[in-house]
């Protein structure tokens, strides 16, 4: 019997445990793709107990504790902290297979050396030795970032936002890890919300101008653009329902927004153009721009209505939505290709059902001189288990090409979350070194380092264009 999340966790053979050991292990963090709050890195947050950093805003964790039969007090309520977490060591009891068991140990190691097992009966020690390790210099919010060997960081970030956040950090010479926003215009493009017409006004502002047509809100969000440009953006990312096409001509889109400013209701058809207009504009800015756009998508929010109306959104009530459809994914991809505006684009798809439609789409759009312009985005919220990984690896292995892959992102709101870089190169020396030792790939140590290194890190480094790549 193996010991429990032992170093060669996960790590089946001796290919899999020389793959890791030797080189996975040792390659820094390039976190592309994160919800960390750019304000507790820049004021280098300090948290008072281990529930603050573990649970305040993870919904995952949220989730599993409502299986659980927790009352709502003890998830996003006012209980105290200490009672917060013994909830929540108390559904770990209850989590045998559960990837949020592998995590939470594996923060429990890294960040506090505690090799033990969280449960109901540890919960008061685990609670104790947490907090007083969280008082050490060594455990603020830059320093966690330090420690976890991150180069660079990309959070997201609202056309409108001012990045005073960001100024703060680049200002600042004492922190040598880079933090960039990332685009995230999902407020521009979402005209069916009702706030819509006070969020136009907002981006407006921040503009320097009124927003009174498609027109003007396209030359409003090329002014962002050049400004999150400035402050060294690389990546756009959009949260949609799926990939859409259903294209419209620019008068019937100016006829669509009018309504909509004019306070009427818009069908769904109408939506689709709008939002298929508003997409193709952005595709196109972001090639000139030289961004990557990432496009998440396949995950139907909100669906407890009276939870949502209780706490809001982001709380833990969103499931994995229907296959997309991959004709209008392809149709989409097309029409920016055809006038020359596809940026590079990374493919995230929530149903695991369409990993193979992603694949075979993307290798219709590569380009020569281009290696992995497109690519499929690592395997994304209720699929970042151990299954869901090896599934969205060999999937991208039999389409694609694995070798060319940007690897795992963090997708995370904790400062606590890069073992899951670890988690992720884990399991994917596993699946490689299975691979080997079935005599499915030769044993190369030269040619197995590089494409190791590369999907760890240095094919994100290339993609996104930082110069910061591990030889």
């Amino acid at each position: 019997m193996k010991q429990f999340m032992d170093q060669d966790f996960l790590l089946g053979t001796r290919t899999a445990q020389e793959l890791y050991h030797d080189i996975a292990e040792k390659m820094p963090i390039l976190d592309y793709h994160c919800h960390i709050d750019p304000r507790e890195i820049a004021q280098d947050r300090r948290f008072d107990n281990i529930t603050q950093v573990w649970l305040g805003g993870d919904h995952y964790k949220w989730r599993q504790m409502r299986s659980n039969g927790v009352e709502e007090y003890y998830i996003t309520g006012d209980a105290p902290d200490r009672e917060k977490f013994q909830k929540w060591a108390e559904t770990l009891d209850r989590a045998i297979g559960n990837p949020l068991f592998h995590w939470s140990h594996l923060e429990l190691q890294r960040y506090f050396g505690y090799k033990g097992v969280l449960g109901a009966d540890t919960a008061e020690e685990v609670w104790n030795l947490c907090n007083a390790r969280l008082r050490e210099p060594d455990m603020s919010a830059r320093n966690l970032i330090r420690r976890s060997g991150v180069t660079l960081i990309c959070t997201t970030d609202d056309p409108a936002d001012d990045l005073r956040w960001h100024k703060d950090i680049a200002a600042d010479g004492t922190f040598d890890v880079q933090v960039l926003p990332a685009w995230r215009p999902d407020k521009a493009m979402q005209l069916e919300k009702p706030d819509y017409p006070e969020y136009l006004e907002r981006l407006g502002n921040s503009a320097g101008m009124k927003i009174r047509s498609f027109a003007d809100l396209k030359q409003a969000l090329k002014a962002r653009m050049a400004f999150f440009d400035s402050m060294g953006c690389r990546a756009s990312d959009h949260g949609l329902e799926y990939v859409m096409y259903v294209p419209a001509g620019e008068r019937e889109t100016e006829e669509i927004f009018a309504r909509r400013l004019a306070g009427e209701d818009i069908s769904r058809e109408d939506q689709l153009k709008f939002k298929t207009a508003f997409m193709l504009f952005a595709g196109a800015e972001y090639a000139r721009l030289g961004w990557v756009m990432q496009l998440h998508y396949g995950c139907r929010r909100d669906n407890n209505t009276a939870m949502y109306e209780k706490i809001g959104p982001d709380t833990g009530f969103d499931c994995i939505g229907d296959a997309a459809p991959s004709g209008q994914l392809a149709d989409f991809l097309n029409a920016l290709c055809i006038r020359g505006a596809l940026p590079e684009t990374i493919l995230y798809s929530l149903n695991p059902n369409d990993n193979e439609a992603v694949g075979t789409v993307m290798g219709c759009f590569q380009e020569a001189g281009a290696a992995g312009k497109l690519q499929q985005g690592s395997a994304w919220w209720f699929n970042d288990h151990k299954e869901g990984m090896t599934r969205q690896l060999t999937s991208l292995a039999n389409l694609g090409l694995l070798g060319n892959f940007v690897g795992m992102l963090t997708d995370s709101r904790s400062f606590l979350s890069y073992p899951r870089h670890e988690y992720f190169r884990r399991i994917l020396c596993s699946l490689i070194g299975e691979w080997v030792e079935n005599g499915e790939y030769p044993w190369d140590r030269k040619r197995l380092e590089t494409i190791i290194k590369d999907i760890s890190y240095n094919n994100a480094v290339r993609y996104f264009g930082f110069s910061l790549e591990v030889k």
